[in-house]
């Protein structure tokens, strides 16, 4: 294409290029059809792809994945420059500014110990720099956008630098079996409105337990999902084994063959027992 050089390397100022080139007249139709709400949940998956490749400890496919997420920021950045509105340039001064601003112990004369102070610094000038006057304004600062049980977790973590939390880790533990006692009342009168409430306060409450106990509620979500999908998988291996279709059997078959697949996963060193 006219105004791009084919190289062995590129670097920053050639993504920006391109992205111009794909947008620009005569380049590609699909990436000038898009705006920032047809591309939105491919940033979201972009993400959580390179958040996989760190929990696999794999730095090749992190490379890749870093350079998708980074596309994605190139990409809204060149949506917005094309309005006049800001640039990548811009993104770029921003977060250089908020970095400089926020770490006064590195760029200015502030003194601190150790990392506690650091976040605490941290956390003081963010509050002043977003005018969060109020206990309220930062729990509403936190972004919707987010997982449900991660922004949970981090709106109680919140609520707590206040003093809003049990102060016993078993007081957490009541409340959850008091709200798994609302969700069974609400089910006997299949109150479906009740019901998705309560639900959501079954996990509201699980996610503040397992805030309490140091357990991060989206990690321990996360190795439970894939404990059910490796037992599952082998239920299913130890059925085909003995010509039985999963489909083809009680809940009470399935429950045995369920039983079977977790005692073996235990018997060899599962992962999560």
């Amino acid at each position: 294409m006219e105004g791009f050089t084919i190289k062995d390397r590129y670097g920053m100022d050639d993504l920006l290029k391109i992205m111009e080139l794909l947008r620009g007249e005569g380049g590609c139709v699909w990436d000038r059809e898009q705006d920032h709400h047809t591309i939105r949940n491919n940033f979201i998956e972009e993400t959580y792809e390179a958040v996989e490749a760190i929990d696999r400890n794999d730095p090749v496919l992190l490379r890749e994945e870093l350079g998708d997420v980074l596309l994605q920021v190139v990409f809204h950045a060149r949506m917005e420059e094309e309005a006049g509105r800001f640039s990548f340039s811009d993104v770029c001064d921003g977060i250089c500014k908020k970095l400089v601003y926020r770490h006064p112990h590195v760029f200015g004369d502030v003194t601190v110990e150790n990392s506690g102070q650091v976040l605490e610094n941290w956390d003081r000038l963010k509050k002043a720099e977003k005018h969060q006057e109020t206990a309220a304004s930062t729990l509403e600062a936190v972004s919707r956008a987010l997982p449900a049980l991660v922004r949970a977790a981090k709106v109680q973590k919140r609520a707590g630098k206040v003093g809003f939390e049990y102060p016993e880790l078993s007081d957490a533990l009541a409340d959850l079996r008091s709200e798994v006692a609302e969700l069974e009342e609400a089910l006997s009168k299949k109150d479906e409105d009740g019901i998705l409430e309560e639900v959501g306060d079954v996990l509201f409450s699980a996610a503040n337990v397992s805030r309490l106990v140091k357990a991060d509620p989206e990690e321990a979500l996360t190795r439970s999902t894939d404990k059910f999908v490796r037992r599952f998988a082998s239920m299913e291996q130890a059925a085909m084994k003995n010509g039985i279709e999963l489909t083809g059997c009680t809940i009470e078959e399935l429950n045995d063959l369920w039983q079977e697949a977790k005692k073996e996963e235990k018997s060899i060193g599962g992962i999560l027992k």
